[in-house]
């Protein structure tokens, strides 16, 4: 399912986001739902951006990480796990091979999940 804005109209996220902390929760959602309203650049392209950032950013694993979050956003905005996986490898260049194997495993681990829980 795509939604027009991937946060405002996503209740899962939001609450996943105050699973990590209230106020937090509440924060991200106004200040990045309204990020995410913005109009020129589809909601795909945006989340596809924002796993960008995580690989460079290295943040694909924890709790609350928010590479899965962002694979799993990206994928409900219609975006392909080749499309996905392209990004990574695209990312190598621009943000370091290493960064993007561990993004690979994670991404594994995330799609396996994901298996699981549609079985």
């Amino acid at each position: 399912m795509t939604y027009k804005n991937a946060v405002l109209d996503d209740l899962d996220v939001q609450e996943g986001l105050k699973t990590i902390n209230e106020k937090f929760g509440d924060f991200c959602t106004r200040v990045a739902g309204e990020a995410w309203g913005l109009p020129l650049i589809d909601q795909k392209t945006k989340a596809l951006i924002t796993i960008a950032v995580d690989i460079v950013n290295q943040d694909q694993v924890g709790p609350g990480s928010p590479f899965a979050a962002h694979v799993h956003m990206a994928l409900k905005q219609g975006a392909t796990v080749a499309e996905i996986e392209e990004l990574l490898l695209f990312m190598c260049v621009y943000g370091g091979f290493n960064k993007v194997a561990g993004c690979f495993g994670a991404l594994n681990e995330i799609l396996s999940s994901q298996t699981q829980a549609n079985s």
